[in-house]
This record gives structure tokens, sequence and C-alpha cells, in this order.
């Protein structure tokens, strides 16, 4: 009897132990409170930290283990990264990645913003730094900030689908430049309802103080729009034509559209009267023709100027845009300047945005070339293409106010 009650004393002993045991390794509370309160207090990530994805996983053991992994764009502004959320990771149960939405004071990502259209074009019509003279020689020694403000400007390119004209990708020399629907020019042909007929890769652009149609930026002709080209002017009247590129460079940058003494293109007729070569550029004095009318035009041919990049001194382009400006005052009354390169906005938009600018330092004393590039692009998508032609633009300007002040001692 004492034996056996000993025993069933030793057996009941080790069931609570084995009970006990199964109590503790069976809990699942530890867990689950560890991933709640991880979610809680990590849901803001401060904004000077480097991001980073933060993945909780449990492992078989039941353990909860963060895991850091390294964000996938390295750079540190948090408006580059894309945002993320649950995710499955093979082996593992549960994977939580932090909410980027709820950075401190960065526009959350998951909310909609205003449509990037609208606010490009707010920027477009808003944005200026008026400088003084002496702050334009000051911005000229600080190029890293010239680019810093360049690369802040939209380029407000146009989307193919803006334009409604069936085939007008056949007159487009690069299919990614193409004319603001807005401001374009608008051939005028006999058959109105031939849409594409109508169609010309060019924009007018304002000039100093808004002045409507000051320029047309336009692409180089190509062989299907030299036609177009001569059409475009003689329908504006324009009295100066400036080219901005060579006709090859690597590849064709524009057609030769026009002839060594006469040719005919479409309706218009085109004589070379004289031709001048001067050191840096080519003038020819042109008569074109249209039925018993005829008038006169200037074509300026400036070749030292290599594609993508900037020549090597802004005197050159300076006495350009000079010559080009004493033609325009002689002229007062007939239409816009013509001036091309080979797509319309890069080596274009600085002559213009140069012709502009010096307009603005003789008038006014003062210069505000970033407003001058924002009103440009709100009229061609695109002008003035890299942030060295942005500095280059700055360079020339500083080059005239130079001459204006040695002109103002004199």
């Amino acid at each position: 009897m004492v034996l056996y009650r000993l025993k069933e004393k030793i057996q009941l002993s080790l069931r609570q132990e084995k009970e006990k045991k199964q109590e503790i390794h069976l809990s699942p509370l530890p867990l689950q409170t560890s991933q709640t309160e991880y979610k809680t207090t990590n849901s803001m990530v401060q904004p000077q930290q480097a991001p980073k994805v933060i993945n909780v996983v449990v492992d078989p053991q039941g353990q909860c283990v963060p895991e850091l992994k390294p964000p996938v764009c390295a750079s540190p502004s948090p408006f580059r990264m894309k945002p993320v959320g649950l995710q499955e990771r093979r082996g593992s149960n549960v994977s939580l990645t932090l909410d980027m939405s709820s950075l401190g004071s960065v526009e959350p990502f998951v909310t909609v913003p205003t449509p990037r259209e609208k606010v490009a074009m707010e920027y477009l019509q808003s944005a200026g730094r008026v400088l003084t003279r002496q702050q334009l020689r000051d911005a000229v020694a600080c190029s890293h900030l010239l680019q810093t403000e360049f690369m802040e400007i939209p380029m407000n390119f146009v989307d193919p689908k803006e334009i409604d004209i069936p085939s007008h990708g056949t007159k487009n020399r690069y299919k990614t430049i193409l004319p603001n629907p807005l401001s374009r020019v608008y051939l005028k042909p006999k058959n109105p309802s031939d849409s594409l007929s109508t169609y010309i890769n060019a924009n007018y652009i304002r000039g100093y103080g808004g002045k409507e149609k000051a320029f047309i930026a336009t692409q180089g002709p190509m062989i299907n729009t030299v036609n177009d080209f001569w059409q475009m002017v003689w329908q504006e009247d324009s009295p100066v034509i400036v080219m901005i590129t060579k006709l090859k460079e690597k590849n064709e940058k524009c057609v030769l559209y026009w002839p060594e003494k006469r040719g005919i293109y479409g309706k218009v007729e085109v004589l070379v009267n004289s031709v001048q070569e001067c050191k840096n550029y080519t003038v020819r004095q042109l008569t074109i023709k249209q039925g018993s009318q005829s008038r006169s035009v200037k074509h300026y041919w400036y070749t030292s100027w290599p594609d993508h990049k900037t020549p090597d001194s802004a005197q050159p382009l300076l006495q350009l845009m000079l010559d080009v400006e004493e033609d325009r005052l002689e002229s007062l009354g007939r239409g816009p300047v013509v001036v091309h390169c080979s797509a319309g906005i890069g080596r274009t938009g600085c002559f213009i945005a140069t012709a502009i600018g010096c307009q603005q330092l003789k008038e006014e004393g003062v210069v505000d070339a970033l407003s001058i590039v924002c009103q440009l692009r709100v009229d061609r998508g695109g002008m003035v293409q890299t942030s060295e032609q942005y500095e280059f633009v700055h360079h020339a300007l500083s080059l005239y106010e130079s001459r204006l002040s040695a002109e103002a001692v004199q």
C-alpha cells in the first residue's frame, strides 16, 4: 500500500511538471504583443535619418527578429524612394515594412498630389530671380548654383497624344520634341481640311516684356518639310532666319534648304543675292517671291556651336545676336525672327534667351534669366536644353553687361 501511494504521488508530480512546460511553450501572447508594439512605435521615420526598410520576421522558434535592409535607392532624398507596403518574404510567416507616407515634412506617397502638369505650369509662370549687374557677375562665378537652379525648371515637353493630327510624326525630326499645341505655328494651306498640311514643328515665342510672336523656334528642316519651312517664312513675313547647326554632326542635323542661286520650294521661289563669309558665321541676302510679290530675307548660318555643348567663348554668339537685333529694328512691322538648330530647343533656346536678356539689361539694368527660360518653356518645351547651356546664357549676359558698363564709362 505504501509503495502504491508513493508511485501515484511521483506520477502526479511528473504530470504537473509536463503540463507546466506545455503551457509555457504554447503561449502566443509575447509574440503578438511584440509585433503590435513594434508597428505602433516605429510608424514614423525622421527625415534626418537615411530611410531603411525594416522587416519583422517570425522565426521557427517563435522569436521576433528585426532585419535591416538597405533602401532600393541610394539617394538620401525621400522623394526618390518608391512607396512600399506589405510584402511577403519567402520562408517567413509575417513581414512588415514601414509606411513611408508618414514622413515628417515630406509629401505623402499614398495621397494623390496636385497634377504634375498644373504644378509645373505654376512654376513656369511664377519662378524668377532678378539679378543686378553685380549679382549677375557673382552668379557666373557660382556654376554649381546655376546648375541646381536649372534642374528645378520643368521641361514641359509635349505628350504626343496632345497633337490630334494623323501622321504628324512624319514631320518631326525627333519623336520626343514636339510643338506646344497652344503656341504652335499653323500653316494655311489651300485645303484646310487636310490637317497634316497645317502642321509644322514650330512655335511662336514671346520676346522681351511678353511681346507676342517675337520669334519662331523650329526644328532643322527635313527633306519632306523644306517646302513647309519656306511657306512658314513667307506666311509669317519673317525678315531674318538664324541657323545654329551644321548640316551633319555625326548624324544629319538639318538638310540644305536653300539654293546656290535660285530654287523653287512649293509656291515660294528663293533667290540668293549675296554671300558674306564672317569669322564665325555666314550671311546670305535672300529674296523670296510668291506670285507677283517679293520680300527680302537675311539668313545667318552660325556653325561654330557643337550640338548639346557650348562654344568656348560667348563673344561670337553675342555678336550674332547684336547683328540680328539690328536687322530686326530695321524691319519693324514685319514678322517674327525664325531661329532653328536641329531640334529647335537647345541652341535655339540659348540664342533667344540671350537676346531677351540683353534687351532687359539694356532697358532695366537688371536681368532675370530664370524667368526668361521659364517663359520660353511655356511656349516650347525643353528650351535651353542642358545646365551647361543655362550657364552659357549667363556668361553671354555677363559679357553684354561688361560691354554696357564700358560704353557708360566712355
